[in-house]
């Protein structure tokens, strides 16, 4: 009896650890997004990553492939902003310049992690920050991972009063 109870104890503690919550976003705000029209975002690498399991001796997997300058200009498209190939100096005053990065792996326990993206907003004008925020993901993947961390992050700094 003693026994089972130290097991589901020392399991209960285990699996509170490896589901541990993510870290809040943060976000900065220097200035409204929403006093621009237009957007460029540097370019990024597309992500592949896999996930599987072995089921009665047979292996099976999946991949997904998530590239970051595609989900950003997507949400950011969804709110009104005009995504541009290049940058225009007659529209500068209009334009936000969208930089993104990985900026932080945590472990959560039992081998499961989140990864940790921040984006900026840079005002194409003057070249001064105007929002940026960071967020956590975890998912599948670390494809599912970062599609969460972008996603939190974006919905939080578009959420409203807040651009």
């Amino acid at each position: 009896m003693k026994l089972n109870r130290i097991l589901t104890i020392l399991l209960l503690n285990i699996w509170i650890v490896g589901c541990s919550p993510l870290k809040p976003v943060t976000a900065i705000k220097k200035g409204l997004i929403r006093n621009y029209k237009y957007m460029f975002i540097s370019q990024t690498k597309s992500l592949t990553s896999s996930s599987g399991a072995s089921i009665n001796g047979q292996y099976y997997s999946t991949s997904k492939s998530v590239n970051p300058r595609d989900v950003i200009s997507g949400i950011m498209a969804k709110q009104g902003f005009i995504l541009i190939p290049e940058l225009k100096s007659e529209i500068a005053h209009e334009t936000l310049i969208i930089n993104y990065g990985e900026s932080g792996r945590r472990n959560t326990g039992l081998g499961s992690y989140t990864i940790e993206v921040t984006i900026q907003f840079i005002s194409s004008e003057n070249s001064s920050l105007v929002s940026s925020c960071t967020a956590e993901g975890r998912g599948e993947t670390e494809a599912d991972d970062i599609r969460e961390a972008i996603t939190r992050c974006l919905n939080s700094l578009l959420s409203e009063g807040k651009m």
